[in-house]
C-alpha cells in the first residue's frame, strides 16, 4: 500500500475561535484581537482561522466605551472551538461568581480547547480554576488584587503569556503582541511578520518584556536618590517610615531629600508616601473582598478613622463605598508631571 498522502493545507478547516465577551469589556482589546486574524486570512487568501463572538445570553453586549456590540450566539449555542478567549474589563468581581460562564469554561477546556484571556478575562479563567498553576499576565493596575484573590496562580506583570495551552495578555497595546506570536505558533513566523508590516508594528514585542506603564514616576529616573526612596516606600507601604528613616537609607538629610522631592516630583515625600498607600487601598477595595479594615492596616494606617478620612479627601467617598472597579466608580490619578521637572 502507498503511503498516504499528506494533508492538502488548502483542505484543512480553519481554526475555529469563540471570543467570549463580557459586559463592560475592552472595545479596543477584541478588535486588536480579531483584526490579525482577518489580516492572516487576507494574506493568506485562504480561511485560516474562523470566529465566532459570544454573550452570556446572546444578546448585544455593552462594552466599556458605550458601544453595543451585535454577538453571533450564546454559551452553548455554537459549538466545535479550538481555542477559547474572554474578554473583559470592568466589573469583573460579578462575572467571577457567574457559574453559568464557569461551568461553560471549564467543560471546553475538558473538550481540550486552548483558553485564553483578554485584559481581566483572565480573573475569569482563575475564577473558573482553569490557570491554577499557570504564568497570567496580568495589567499592572490589578495586579495585586489578582494576586490576593488567586494565590494558585503565577500572576506577572509582563505583556502576555502562552504556553501549555493557556494564552493571557495585560490588555491594550499587549493584545496584538499576543495575537501576532499565536499566529506565528499556529501558522508560521513569516505569515506573522508580515501581519505585523500591515499594522505597521516594527518588532512585535517579546512576551516577558515589562510592561512600560509600570513606570508612574518615570521622571524622577533623573535624580537617582528619589528613585531609591520611591523604591523604599512603595516596599513599605503596610508599615511607613518617617522621613527621616527614608532619608538616612538614602544616605541623605530629611531637608535635603524634601528638596530632591519638590524639584523632581513636584510634591513632598509625605504626600508621595501617603498616596502610595492610598492607592495600594484603592486597589484592594476595588479589586478583592477584604474587610476595609484589613485593607487599612495592609496600607498602614494605625486607625480606621484616619484611613478614612484620608480615603474620602482624595477620593471623594468613603472606603465602604469604593468596593466595584467599574467605569463610574473613583480613579486614582497618577503623576504624569515629574518627567516635565526632570527635564528642566
Amino acid at each position: 500500500m502507498p503511503p498516504a498522502s499528506p494533508p492538502n493545507p488548502h483542505r484543512l478547516a480553519p481554526h475555529r475561535l469563540a471570543f467570549v465577551v463580557l459586559p463592560d469589556f475592552s472595545n479596543m482589546g477584541l478588535a486588536l484581537a480579531i483584526e490579525p486574524l482577518f489580516v492572516a486570512n487576507w494574506l493568506a487568501q485562504k480561511p485560516l482561522f474562523n470566529w465566532s463572538i459570544l454573550s452570556l445570553d446572546g444578546l448585544s453586549v455593552r462594552a466599556s466605551n458605550g458601544m453595543h456590540l451585535p454577538v453571533d450566539g450564546a454559551l452553548g449555542e455554537i459549538g466545535g472551538y479550538q481555542t477559547v478567549i474572554v474578554v473583559a474589563s470592568f466589573n469583573v468581581k460579578a462575572l467571577a461568581e457567574d457559574q453559568r460562564l464557569l461551568n461553560w469554561l471549564r467543560r471546553m477546556a475538558r473538550f481540550g480547547a486552548e483558553m485564553g484571556a483578554i485584559e481581566t478575562g483572565s480573573e475569569i479563567l482563575a475564577a473558573a480554576h482553569l490557570l491554577d498553576g499557570h504564568s497570567a499576565a496580568v495589567h499592572w493596575d490589578n495586579l495585586e488584587g489578582f494576586q490576593e484573590r488567586y494565590p494558585e496562580v503565577d500572576a506577572t506583570a509582563q505583556l502576555f503569556t502562552l504556553a501549555r495551552n493557556r494564552m493571557t495578555c495585560a490588555g491594550a497595546t499587549t493584545v496584538i503582541d499576543l495575537m501576532l506570536a499565536w499566529i506565528a505558533a499556529r501558522s508560521d513566523e513569516g505569515l506573522a511578520a508580515e501581519v505585523a508590516t500591515h499594522f505597521l508594528v516594527g518588532r512585535p514585542r517579546q512576551p516577558h518584556q515589562d510592561q512600560n506603564a509600570v513606570a508612574v514616576d518615570g521622571g524622577a529616573a533623573a535624580n537617582q536618590k528619589v528613585r531609591q526612596a520611591l523604591a523604599i516606600m512603595q516596599e513599605t507601604i503596610d508599615e511607613p517610615l518617617s522621613c527621616r528613616e527614608v532619608a538616612a537609607r538614602v544616605g541623605l538629610s530629611p531637608r535635603q531629600l524634601q528638596r530632591h522631592f519638590q524639584r523632581h516630583l513636584g510634591i513632598s515625600l509625605v504626600q508621595r508616601y501617603l498616596e502610595f498607600r492610598l492607592a495600594r487601598a484603592h486597589k484592594l477595595l476595588q479589586q478583592t473582598s477584604l474587610p476595609v479594615t484589613e485593607v487599612a492596616l495592609s496600607c498602614g494606617f494605625g486607625s480606621l478613622e484616619s484611613f478614612s478620612r484620608s480615603y474620602r479627601r482624595y477620593f471623594g467617598c468613603s472606603p465602604s463605598a469604593d468596593r466595584e472597579q467599574s467605569t463610574t466608580a473613583p480613579v486614582f490619578r497618577h503623576r504624569a508631571a515629574a518627567s516635565e521637572r526632570s527635564n528642566r
